[in-house]
C-alpha cells in the first residue's frame, strides 16, 4: 500500500493534541510531511538541535521533531514499526551519549569531546537495549565507570566524580523544561539499587553479577548492550558476565520464577482482564509483557547451551527459537503478529498526549484513539485487540501454572503461639491465629505460592525485629495494615530477605515513627523510596523539585495527582532520613519547606492554566502567594500546615480577557479557591496539605485574595501588632521576580515603621498570655509551647525585629544571628533555638504527642538532636528553655511561670 500522508496528518491534527501542537510549532517539518518526503523529514528532525550550544535544549528539540516525524510516518504507513522503534532507540543512544559527555565537560571544559566519556559507560537494558523503544518510553540504563580512566579534576575522587556526572545526566535528560523533556531516566536496574550509588564501578558491578545477583537481573541482561559513552569498555564488561547471564545447565528454576512473576503481575494488575477502557496493553492478560516473558523464558532455559538464542529483539528471538525448534512456527507467527499489533496500539495511545501510558482510555477518549489507529470507533478497536490478546494469553498459559492463587496450608499455630510468647509478644495465641490467617487468601499480596514461600522465609526475621519494638503487638498490626494494602509483595519479601538493612529500615519506620507508618499503610507504594539510595539525599532546589512534579503531565487532574505523588515521596524520604539520622533535622526542615514551596508553585500554575481556559487572564496582573509562619521561614515539620495569604498585583478594577470575563477581585478570589483546592482537596493519590488562610487581612471575614495595594494599605493603617509579627516571617513564594519584589518592598516598608516601644511591649505580652491561656503544651517534650520554648523564642525575636527594625529576615535562624551580633539578644539564643527546632522536627515523628517516647524511639530522637541519650535531651531542652526565659526576663522585665 502506498503511504497516505494526507490521512495521517488529518488524523494527527484531529485526534492527537501532542502531534497537532508539534506540527504547528514545526511548520517546515509539517511541510515536508505533507509533501510525503518522510526521509527528508527525518533528516530535518535529526538536525533540529544543530547549532544550539545548550545540550539540553538541542536534545529536546531533536526529540520533539523526531517524535512528530516518526509518528506521522507511522500513521501514514511509510515507516514500519521496526523502523520507528529503531529510530527512537538510536535517539536514546545519541542523547545519552551527549548527556554523558556534557556532564563531564561541565567539570572539564577544556577536555576534547572524544575523550569526555572515556571510562564512563551506559548499558542499555529492556526495550532500549533491544532497540524497541516506544514513543514515551523511559530508559533504564546502568551507568558504570572505570576508576582508572574516568576523566575528573585532579582533586576529585573517581566515585564522587562519577556520582556527580550521573546526577547531571539524569537531570539533563529527564527535567521537564519549556522545551519538554528528552527521556525519563530510571536507574533502578543497577546492582543493589536500594543502597548503591547511581554510577557503579566496573569491579563492583562484576563482583555483584558473579556472586549475588537475582534471577530477574539475568533476564534483564538478555537484552543488554553497550549503548553510549565508552562503548568498547561496555562491550568488554558484557563479555565478562556472559556466564552469569547464560548458564550452561538448563535453568528451569530461574525460568519458572520469571514466568510466575508474570502470573503475579496479572493478578496484581488492577485493570480489566480483557481489552476495554482501562485495559493495560503492556501488563494486562495477553499483553506485551507476556510476549516478551514467553520469549525470554525460553531464552533463559536454553540460551546457555545454544548461543543462537542470544539475541536481543523480541521478534528476532522468536525466529531463533523456531529455528532451533524450541517453539512452533505457528506460535511464533501468532506472537510476532500480536507483538506488532500491540506495540502499534501502544504507540497510538502515547501519540495522543506524549504520556507514558499503556492503558486504553475511558469515556469519550476511546473513539478518537480508534480513529487515530484507523478504526471506525472504539468498539471496532476493542474487538481487534480482544482477539489479539486472547491468542497471546492462550499461548502464555502453556508456560505457567495459572492456578497460582489457592491458599497454602497454615503453619502450626500452637508452635507459632509458643514462639511469640517466648519472644515477648502478649496474647500469643491470638496473634498466631491472626498471622496464619494472613495466608488464607484475604490479602492479594499473599495469594500466590511464591509470595507465601517468600513470606514464610522472611517471617522469622520480621517477628524478631517486631519483638524488639516498643509495642510489638501494635507494630505487628501496623504491618498487617500495610500487607492488606499491598497489591503485590513477593519482590518486597525477597528483597527484604536479601537485604537485611532494608528490613531493619522498614521495621524502624513501622515501630519508631507512627506518622510515617500510618502514611505508609495508606500509600504502600512509598516503599519505593526505601529502594533508591537517593532517598537519603536532601531534596534539591525548589525549581528542580517543581520540574519533577510537572514531568510528563499535561492534564489538570493528573497534575494534581503528580504533585501529591512527588510530595508524598519526598516527605516520606525525609522522614526516613530522620529515622536514619542521615541528615540534620534543621536541613530536613528546610527540605520539607522546599517541597511544599514546589508543590505550591506547581499547583498555582496548574490552577492558573485551568482557570484561564474559561476566564482568560487579567492584563497587567498576576497572583502571588505569601507564605507565613514556618512556611515563610523556610523550615517545616512533617506535621506543619501551610499558612498563606493570597495577593494579586495590578489594578483591582481591571477585567479578565477570557470568554467569561471577571473583574480582577472576583477573578483572583476564585483563582485563590482553585489554588487552595489544588493543595488541599484529596484526589486519587490522597490529600496533600492543610492550608490555613486565616492570617489574611481581616481574617476569616475578609476576602480570600486582596490586591497588593489593599494589603499594603491594611498593613499600614489597620493591622494589629500580632499581624506585623506574623509579617516578620512573610515571604512571597510564587509570582514573577518583579511581583515578588513589589511584595517584599511592601513588607519591608511596614516592618521598618517606627513604633511606640511601650505599646509594642504591652501588645506582645498580652498576645503571649492569651496564647498560653488557650494553647497548653501537649507534654514534657513540647518544644513549641512549653514556656521558654520556640513560641517564646520567636516572640522575642519578632518583638526585637519590630522594636529595632533590624534582622528583618523571614529565616528565624538568620534573624537571631543578626540580633545577637547587634547585641539585642544574648549569644546563647541561637544555640537554644537550633536545639529546640531539632527537637520539634524529630519529635513530630518519634514523639508526636509531646510525651517521652519508649526507649528505642527515644534513642533515635536523641540521635536526631545530636545528643547521646534521652537524659541529655531533657537536660539540653531545660537549658535551652532557661536561656530563653532569662532573655525574656532581661528584655521584658518579667518572668513567667513554668506550666509543667
Amino acid at each position: 500500500m502506498e503511504p497516505d500522508w494526507t490521512s495521517a496528518l488529518e488524523r494527527a491534527r484531529a485526534e492527537a493534541p501532542f502531534l497537532a501542537r508539534g506540527l504547528d510549532r514545526l511548520p517546515d517539518l509539517a511541510t515536508m510531511l505533507a509533501a510525503g518526503d518522510g526521509e527528508a523529514a527525518l533528516a530535518h528532525a535529526r538536525a533540529a538541535g544543530e547549532g544550539i550550544a545548550e545540550v539540553g535544549v538541542a536534545l529536546r528539540r531533536e526529540r520533539t521533531a523526531l517524535a512528530i516525524a516518526l509518528a506521522i510516518g507511522d500513521l501514514a504507513g511509510a515507516f514500519s514499526l521496526d523502523r520507528v522503534m529503531a529510530e527512537l532507540s538510536a535517539l536514546a543512544d545519541r542523547a545519552l551519549d551527549a548527556a554523558m559527555a556534557a556532564a563531564v565537560m561541565r567539570r572539564l571544559p577544556d577536555l576534547a569531546r572524544d575523550d569526555a566519556t572515556r571510562g564512563f559507560i551506559a548499558l542499555a537494558l529492556g526495550k532500549h537495549g533491544a532497540g524497541e523503544l516506544n514513543y514515551s518510553s523511559d530508559i533504564d540504563p546502568i551507568l558504570l565507570y572505570d576508576p582508572d580512566n574516568l576523566p575528573r579534576r585532579p582533586r576529585d575522587e573517581p566515585g564522587e566524580a562519577a556520582q556527580r556526572y550521573a546526577r547531571d545526566v539524569v537531570q539533563l535528560l529527564s527535567d521537564v523544561t519549556a522545551e519538554g523533556y528528552v527521556f525519563r531516566v530510571d536507574l533502578r536496574l543497577r546492582p543493589q539499587s536500594e543502597v548503591s550509588p547511581l554510577a557503579i564501578p566496573l569491579g563492583g558491578a562484576l563482583s555483584h553479577y558473579e556472586s549475588s545477583a537475582l534471577a530477574w537481573e539475568r533476564a534483564a541482561f538478555i537484552r543488554a548492550r553497550a549503548a553510549s559513552g565508552d562503548i568498547a569498555a561496555g562491550a568488554q564488561f558484557l563479555d565478562a558476565i556472559q556466564s552469569f547471564v547464560w548458564r550452561r545447565s538448563l535453568d528451569f528454576g530461574a525460568a519458572r520464577e520469571i514466568a510466575k512473576l508474570t502470573a503475579r503481575i496479572r493478578s496484581a494488575n488492577g485493570g480489566p482482564p480483557h481489552p476495554q477502557p482501562g485495559f493495560d496493553l503492556k501488563q494486562g492478560r495477553g499483553g506485551i509483557r507476556e510476549i516478551e516473558f514467553f520469549t525470554q523464558t525460553h531464552q533463559l532455559i536454553h540460551g546457555g547451551r545454544d548461543p543462537s538464542l542470544r539475541v536481543r529483539g523480541t521478534k528476532p528471538a522468536l525466529a531463533a527459537l523456531v529455528a532451533s525448534e524450541r517453539i512452533g512456527t505457528r506460535e511464533a507467527e501468532i506472537l510476532g503478529t500480536a507483538y506488532d499489533r500491540l506495540r502499534t496500539a501502544e504507540h497510538r495511545i502515547q501519540m495522543v498526549r506524549d504520556q507514558q501510558t499503556h492503558s486504553l482510555p475511558a469515556g469519550d477518549a476511546l473513539d478518537p484513539l480508534a480513529r487515530l489507529d484507523g478504526f471506525a470507533d472504539g468498539a471496532a478497536l476493542l474487538d481487534d485487540l480482544r482477539k489479539t490478546t486472547a491468542d497471546v494469553a492462550r499461548i502464555f498459559d502453556t508456560l505457567i501454572e495459572t492456578d497460582d492463587t489457592s491458599p497454602a496450608p497454615r503453619p502450626n499455630e500452637r508452635k507459632l503461639a509458643r514462639q511469640l510468647g517466648a519472644m515477648g509478644f502478649g496474647e500469643g495465641e491470638r496473634l498466631a491465629a491472626r498471622i496464619t490467617g494472613w495466608r488464607d487468601g484475604r490479602f492479594r499480596a499473599l495469594r500466590s505460592d511464591g509470595a507465601r514461600e517468600a513470606f514464610d522465609a522472611l517471617l522469622p526475621a520480621l517477628l524478631e525485629a517486631f519483638a524488639a519494638a516498643p509495642e510489638p503487638a501494635r507494630a505487628l498490626m501496623r504491618f498487617e495494615t500495610l500487607l492488606e494494602k499491598l497489591p503485590s509483595a513477593i519482590n518486597l519479601f525477597r528483597l527484604l530477605e536479601a537485604r537485611p538493612a532494608l528490613l531493619d529500615q522498614l521495621v524502624d519506620i513501622i515501630t519508631l515513627a507512627p506518622p510515617l507508618a500510618d502514611r505508609l499503610a495508606r500509600r504502600p507504594e512509598l516503599l519505593d523510596a526505601l529502594i533508591d539510595r537517593s532517598a537519603l539525599d536532601l531534596p534539591g532546589p525548589v525549581d528542580t523539585i517543581a520540574a519533577s512534579m510537572r514531568r510528563g503531565v499535561e492534564d489538570y487532574e493528573r497534575q494534581l495527582d503528580r504533585i501529591r505523588i512527588v510530595t508524598g515521596e519526598k516527605r516520606f524520604a525525609l522522614g526516613v532520613q530522620l529515622i536514619e539520622a542521615a541528615q540534620d533535622p534543621l536541613d530536613i526542615a528546610e527540605g520539607l519547606a522546599r517541597v511544599a514551596e514546589a508543590a505550591l508553585t506547581v499547583a498555582q500554575h496548574a490552577a492558573e492554566e485551568e482557570f484561564a481556559i474559561a476566564h482568560g487572564r487579567v492584563p497587567g496582573a498576576e497572583p502571588v502567594v505569601l507564605g507565613l509562619g514556618r512556611l515563610g521561614g523556610g523550615a517545616l515539620t512533617h506535621a506543619s500546615d501551610l499558612d498563606i495569604v493570597h495577593l494579586f498585583t495590578g489594578d483591582h478594577a481591571a477585567q479578565s480577557d477570557g470568554d467569561r470575563p471577571l473583574g480582577a477581585t472576583l477573578y483572583f478570589n476564585r483563582l485563590a479557591q482553585r489554588i487552595g483546592g489544588a493543595l488541599s482537596v484529596p484526589t486519587a493519590q490522597g490529600a496533600l496539605y492543610e492550608v490555613d488562610t486565616r492570617l489574611r487581612p481581616q481574617g476569616a471575614q475578609g476576602p480570600l485574595a486582596v490586591s497588593l495595594d489593599s494589603f499594603a494599605r491594611y498593613q499600614r493603617q489597620d493591622a494589629w501588632t500580632w499581624e506585623h509579627m506574623a509579617l516578620c516571617r512573610a515571604r512571597a513564594l510564587t509570582g514573577s521576580l518583579e511581583a515578588r519584589a513589589e511584595v517584599a518592598a511592601v513588607i519591608e516598608s511596614v516592618l521598618m515603621t517606627e513604633r511606640d516601644p511601650g505599646k509594642l511591649r504591652a501588645d506582645v505580652m498580652a498576645m503571649r498570655a492569651e496564647m498560653a491561656a488557650h494553647k497548653a503544651p501537649q507534654g514534657e517534650l513540647d518544644a513549641k509551647l512549653r514556656r521558654g520554648g520556640l513560641v517564646d523564642c520567636e516572640f522575642l525575636v519578632h518583638y526585637l525585629q519590630l522594636r529595632h527594625r533590624t534582622g528583618l529576615s523571614p529565616d528565624v535562624t538568620a534573624a537571631i544571628a543578626t540580633l545577637e551580633t547587634a547585641g539585642h539578644l544574648p549569644d546563647g539564643i541561637g544555640k537554644a533555638h537550633r536545639l529546640m527546632t531539632r527537637l520539634l522536627v524529630a519529635g513530630r515523628l518519634f514523639a508526636p504527642d509531646g510525651t517521652k517516647p519508649p526507649a528505642r524511639p527515644a534513642n533515635v530522637l536523641a540521635k536526631s538532636c545530636r545528643l547521646k541519650d534521652m537524659m541529655e535531651v531533657e537536660s539540653a531542652f531545660t537549658s535551652a528553655r532557661d536561656t530563653v526565659k532569662n532573655a525574656w526576663a532581661d528584655i521584658f522585665g518579667e518572668r513567667f511561670k513554668d506550666e509543667i
